[in-house]
């Protein structure tokens, strides 16, 4: 566990003209600077520069930071109190400047760091200070990440946070498929699950510590649940039916919505995690899946055939007549509701193409993102601004593989995986 210790009072609000504006992307990333932090005991050293790679690497991943290589710097950083020389860094054309160190007091590391913007010539809030255990490098780098982002960016973060996914092997007409883990920089990978079955669309609940998924192990889809630390399993209640598949948590994580077939009918229903009493939510002769609760709770999203077409439909919590919010060409699936609220992402195929798309929860402003041969399974990070989902590339010897993108369609990327991977899932900010 990682605890952290305000230096003074952490001030996240602006103070200076420093500020990134991220609704329609920016084109020419902020540079930043970011000397190695200052080892202030004998045995910090490796872990200070192990910390300032990561946070480097972090920020310069958004697409919304660019990093100042070290053999530009003019100034040269070698004590955490020393003054900024704020000439030295003006002339390398830096905007920010991330200080910092790193100590070990017994078994316990201390990591403290300062943001400045060098423009202004100010800091930009108070110092602040993370400690925990030696084991604990990486996730302490990317809290202080956190902390850069949200100070520049004035959104929340989302680097110390993990991404559950199905890890693929084998030929194209002969997949593997188990759950992994995974740091959401692709570090820390640990597998949840074997390949003794398929396993499909995991997902985190709310605190992250456990993951509703599909199993096959029956011969049928059921829906299990897994603990993240003890990787224990079970099914979650006797559910009668053909098939159930599809679940999604409630934001509190005391329920699960989830697609239910019987009688050569599938449905959505709702139930109490831990078991009870099975709600219907919808009665109808199409295809109901893919549902996804909006952060209040209140309503969810959900993919629909009804129209002859698989659409976007919202209803109420409890079920009720559903609205339809897809008016576009093509076909709409996997909704999924923004963290902030805001928007809801989608996978489109239409004219041959796949797409990873958003729009406003009313159907208004819809923009797609992406376009490849078989993009789909949107999934947010927690502070509802970069999306991840699967890109499968076409023929025999096609892979899929995880990529993220911004909501404004700049920075895409491919996500780091140990081989194929696919329907991740982003995990909570952790604590």
């Amino acid at each position: 566990m990682v605890a952290a210790f305000g230096m003074t009072a952490p001030a996240l609000a602006q103070q200076g003209p420093l500020r990134i504006v991220i609704e329609d992307g920016v084109i020419e990333p902020i540079p930043f600077a970011a000397p190695v932090f200052i080892a202030e005991t004998p045995d910090a050293g490796q872990a200070a520069a192990d910390i300032t790679r990561v946070i480097a690497a972090d920020l310069a991943g958004t697409g919304l930071l660019r990093e100042i290589p070290p053999e530009a710097f003019v100034s040269q950083v070698t004590s955490f109190d020393q003054p900024v020389a704020y000439p030295d860094w003006k002339a390398i054309n830096a905007q920010a400047l991330i200080t910092g160190a790193v100590a070990m007091q017994g078994g316990t590391m201390v990591v403290k760091f300062r943001l400045f913007d060098i423009f202004s010539g100010q800091a930009m809030g108070d110092g602040l200070q993370f400690q925990g255990g030696p084991g604990d490098w990486r996730r302490i780098a990317h809290k202080v990440a956190d902390q850069i982002y949200s100070r520049i960016t004035g959104e929340g973060g989302y680097f110390d946070s993990q991404v559950v996914y199905v890890a693929e092997s084998g030929p194209k007409n002969a997949r593997l498929k188990a759950l992994a883990i995974m740091d959401q920089d692709g570090a820390n990978l640990r597998y949840l699950t074997d390949t003794s079955t398929i396993v499909l669309g995991p997902r985190f609940s709310p605190d992250g510590q456990r993951v509703l998924y599909t199993s096959y192990e029956s011969g049928f889809p059921r829906i299990k649940l897994l603990d993240v630390n003890t990787l224990a399993s079970q099914a979650l209640a006797d559910i009668q039916g053909t098939m159930s598949f599809a679940p999604r948590w409630s934001p509190d994580g005391g329920s699960v919505v989830f697609s239910l077939s019987q009688d050569g009918n599938t449905d959505l229903y709702a139930m109490p995690v831990n078991g009870g009493q099975m709600t219907r939510l919808t009665d109808a002769p199409s295809i109901e899946t893919s549902p996804s609760f909006s952060p209040d709770g209140s309503q969810i999203v959900f993919e629909s055939d009804r129209s002859g077409t698989q659409q976007i439909y919202i209803m109420p919590v409890g079920g009720g007549e559903p609205v339809r919010i897809s008016n576009g060409e093509g076909r709409y699936s996997t909704p999924v509701w923004s963290p902030r609220g805001d928007y809801i992402a989608f996978t489109k195929q239409n004219a041959g193409r796949f797409h990873i798309g958003v729009m406003r929860t009313d159907g208004s402003e819809e923009r797609l993102l992406t376009a490849s041969f078989l993009d789909e399974g949107p999934t947010w990070a927690p502070n509802g601004r970069v999306i991840m989902f699967t890109r499968e590339t076409a023929g025999a010897s096609g892979q899929a593989l995880m990529y993220s993108v911004d909501i404004s369609g700049r920075n895409l990327r491919q996500v780091p995986s140990d081989g194929g991977a696919s329907e991740p899932a982003w995990g909570p900010l952790r604590p």
